[in-house]
């Protein structure tokens, strides 16, 4: 199986300028080649005898129209940007991806710019690149030292962000299986917190509450520039300064949050054997954008994307409960449900004079909490 390790790279300064090329250059063939596909499908809308555009056909292409300069960069930068441009084009007749859209060009304004390379390897602890031809001078990148690097090295993407360089290296790794408990567990999502068998799980600590309160305050000082100075704010070097500081606690809150998730999903697995969660659709609940800032900030679907992973790492087994499935409205004593005007809302229950934390049965008089009422239906689907 693969295990990825997000890295961060120290290069010195000749290979920051060799960092830097590559990234210019998998931009420069992204853009080449989706121009070269956009005008291979114009040619054969028109006439059905020439060559449907592909992965194959648009790199043959490139590859046959290379200057002198792309022949001192990796030859591997522009097949893998050309094989990622045809899945792009598959992913765009697919509407499930989580990231539908057409493949655009890519801009070099962009806050982040990368490249992949598979012919990289961990040398010593550190990371080499493949050498160009001609080229004498080459340097291996010092990596952050926690980083676990055992296993075979695949397919590295590297990146350059807020002026810091990164690398995801995927390592094809045999894990094993944990051992059985025999103990279940269900996890209940909630903007803020986890509900879970063993307690609740805050994922909007103080301290990000903290974080988001000042990127707030730098993206309206950021606006408000650009609205006093239009386009010339963005050249000025407070707005560079200030857009660099909101780049970093963008950075500072996701790491938190990876934190926390992968913390609490591990706990999961080394602590139960099943794990049920709710499979609800995220794009469904974002009734209004003060609700999509908290669905987007308890993340989701992150949750369930690592915690797949790890039950499959490990031999666990996850449960998705259906999104009909009323884990709120039903009483886990006796098993009524709510329906109608007695339905619980994020409001509570207006009706009822009931609060939204609180589960009240009109059918064996319970008094439950919600959350935990909620956890213990979900737990009875096992």
């Amino acid at each position: 199986m693969i295990r990825t390790q997000k890295v961060r790279l120290y290069p010195n300064r000749y290979m920051k300028k060799v960092l830097d090329s590559l990234c210019d250059y998998r931009r420069y063939c992204w853009n080449e080649g989706l121009a070269t596909w956009n005008d291979m499908y114009d040619l054969y809308t028109i006439d059905s005898s020439s060559p449907h555009p592909s992965a194959y056909i648009v790199r043959n292409e490139l590859v046959a129209n290379k200057a002198d300069w792309q022949y001192a960069l990796s030859a591997r930068a522009l097949q893998l940007a050309v094989a990622d441009l045809g899945q792009a084009w598959q992913n765009f007749f697919d509407k499930s991806q989580p990231d539908w859209g057409k493949p655009t060009f890519k801009s070099k304004k962009a806050a982040r710019q990368g490249f992949k390379t598979d012919r990289a390897k961990i040398v010593t602890g550190k990371l080499r690149l493949d050498k160009p031809h001609g080229v004498k001078d080459w340097y291996d990148i010092r990596i952050s030292k926690h980083a676990d690097l055992s296993g075979t090295l695949k397919v590295v993407s590297i990146y350059l962000e807020n002026g810091k360089y990164w690398a995801s290296l995927p390592f094809e790794v045999e894990l094993e299986p944990k051992l059985r408990t025999g103990h279940n567990s269900a996890v209940d999502v909630n903007v803020g917190h986890l509900n879970y068998t063993a307690g609740v799980i805050n994922t909007l600590p103080k301290r990000l509450r903290k974080l988001y309160q000042r990127i707030k305050f730098y993206q309206k000082r950021l606006a408000h520039k650009r609205v006093v100075n239009g386009n010339k704010a963005t050249k000025g070097s407070r707005y560079v300064a200030m857009r660099a500081k909101l780049q970093r606690d963008y950075r500072r809150v996701a790491n938190i949050q990876h934190d926390i998730m992968q913390k609490f999903t591990t706990q999961l697995v080394n602590d139960y054997d099943k794990i049920v969660i709710e499979d609800l659709s995220v794009k469904a609940m974002q009734m209004s954008h003060v609700a999509s800032k908290g669905l987007q900030r308890s993340m989701f679907g992150y949750f369930r994307q690592i915690l797949t992973y790890k039950c499959d790492w490990y031999g666990k087994k996850m449960i998705l409960a259906d999104s009909q499935y009323p884990s709120t409205q039903r009483c886990s004593k006796c098993g009524h449900t709510k329906s109608g005007n007695d339905k619980i809302t994020l409001k509570g229950n207006a009706i009822h004079q009931t609060k939204h934390s609180e589960y009240i049965c009109y059918s064996c008089g319970a008094i439950l909490d919600r959350d935990k009422n909620a956890v213990a239906n979900l737990l009875a689907l096992i």
